[in-house]
């Protein structure tokens, strides 16, 4: 591998910050999961409600990112749960970054791709 083959992506926490409503599901405050690379988990023992879950789903890739300064995506840190009656709230907080090389994550081998890449 070559050194620019390294990217950097932050380990997220995503925690239910306050329930304003009522939540079917049994969700408590403190509940959480965890992104580490490409892979969700769950402290052991718990479990996590879907619709909430996916709520967050898509703004996680962005959130694993460093972005420009003044992009909402580095202020903005909630996100809730889309069911009217529950008004989940959570919060998503960056842990820690690791370091990650492009054929680690990637099928197509870096230096198959890496002359168009530098052109850019």
């Amino acid at each position: 591998m070559t050194q620019n083959d390294a990217f950097t992506l932050f380990d997220l926490e995503i925690v239910v910050e306050k329930i304003e409503g009522h939540c079917t599901c049994n969700m408590e405050v403190g509940n959480r999961f965890y992104l580490r690379s490409g892979k969700l988990s769950l402290p052991d023992g718990q479990d996590f409600c879907l619709y909430a879950l996916q709520a967050a789903i898509p703004l996680l890739p962005a959130k694993q990112r460093q972005n420009h300064a003044a992009d909402w995506i580095e202020t903005d840190t909630r996100v809730v749960c889309p069911d009217p009656a529950c008004r989940l709230i959570m919060r998503i907080d960056r842990v820690a970054e690791r370091t990650l090389y492009h054929d680690d994550v990637s099928p197509i081998p870096w230096d198959i791709i890496t002359p168009s890449c530098e052109n850019d």
